[in-house]
Parts: C-alpha cells; structure tokens; sequence
C-alpha cells in the first residue's frame, strides 16, 4: 500500500486466495475512485508478495521521485529495502497497520516498534506536540502572510519545514500536509497548490 504527496492512493495486493474482504474496507477504497486500485498476485509463493510491492514501489518512485510512499506491513523484511531507498532520496515509510501511520497519530503518547523509518526511528511526532499543534502552527503562518503564499508543493514543502524548525522530521511534515489536503485548506492541482484558509 503507498501514499503520495500530491494525491493519496491506495494500492492493495491480493494472494489468489484472497476471495474475500471486509465491507468496509471496499466501500472505502471505491469512495477514492481512479485513486485506488487492487493488484492481484497470478501465483502465491515464498515473498511473492514481498516481490510485487517492491516492483510496484520501484516503478512508482521512477514516476514521481518526490512522492513520499507508506509500505503498510508488520514484516520487518522491507526495512533493508526502505534503507536502499532513502539513501537514494526516495522517501519511504513502513507502518505495521494504517492506523499506526504518523498522518493518522493525533496524540503519539507512545511509540509502535514496528511503526518505523528505515533507521529504525519513530516516524511520529514527539510526544510533547501533536499533529493538531503543527498544523495550527503552519496555518497561522500561511494566515499571515496573504501574499506570497508558496505556489507549488515543493515551495510549501519547504515554507512548512522552516515555519516547524529544522529539527522537525520529514514525516512529520508528511503528515501536517496531508492533513493541510484533508482539511482543504490545501488544494492540489498537478504540482501546483491553491488556498482556502480559515478566518484567524
């Protein structure tokens, strides 16, 4: 399963033997339309799954190396390869379940063990400041400036870096935009960004 910075999709794999799914979890995934997609393995076998995630997030960073993409797995096994990944720029992040993802923490008061970087660091926010307090702090700093306002998500990217401090890690950035998107006061269109921000 992967995220990207501009458009979140979803990618799930299915074994041949997967013939059944919760309810739910479909209903879901048709609300993101020609954002989300099923990937369904021809022949099950040791690591083929292993295999086809790691063509398909290959293929996906060749497309759009500034994507920032979540593997969704409890298997320890992709850190090698979230490892390889990040020494050559790419931006990856393994979460052993959706819910633990750093995007999804609103108050990290502790940390999943298999909720991590490549280097073995917690993808969340400190304990001491929520996801909430960063976006508020990002908001008011956009509210402010009226004009001038970063034009593409790249610009943003690094205005929301500088306004959270240097110490602030790039997942956490991840998730102040995607909650930026979700809330709408982001809006996207190819790389280019627009705003609906909220009355201070």
């Amino acid at each position: 399963m992967k995220f990207t910075h501009s458009i979140t999709r979803r990618a799930v794999f299915l074994g041949p033997k997967n013939t059944k799914l919760p309810v739910k979890f479909v209903l879901e995934m048709q609300e993101l339309g020609s954002h989300a997609e099923y990937i369904i393995l021809e022949a099950s076998g040791i690591n083929a799954l292993d295999f086809h995630i790691a063509y398909y997030l290959g293929d996906l960073a060749a497309v759009d190396a500034t994507g920032y993409f979540h593997i969704i797995s409890g298997d320890k096994g992709f850190d090698s390869l979230i490892r390889h990944l990040k020494a050559r720029k790419i931006s990856v992040v393994r979460s052993s379940s959706i819910e633990k993802m750093p995007c999804f923490s609103q108050v990290p008061n502790s940390v999943d063990s298999d909720d991590i970087c490549s280097d073995g660091e917690s993808s969340r926010p400190p304990a001491r400041v929520t996801l909430d307090d960063m976006t508020k702090l990002v908001v008011e700093g956009l509210v402010k400036r009226k004009t001038g306002r970063p034009g593409t998500q790249k610009s943003l990217r690094n205005t929301m870096q500088t306004r959270l401090g240097k110490g602030v890690r790039a997942t956490d950035v991840d998730a102040v935009y995607a909650a930026l998107v979700e809330r709408g006061y982001v809006k996207v269109n190819a790389t280019k960004v627009t705003y609906t921000l909220p009355v201070i």
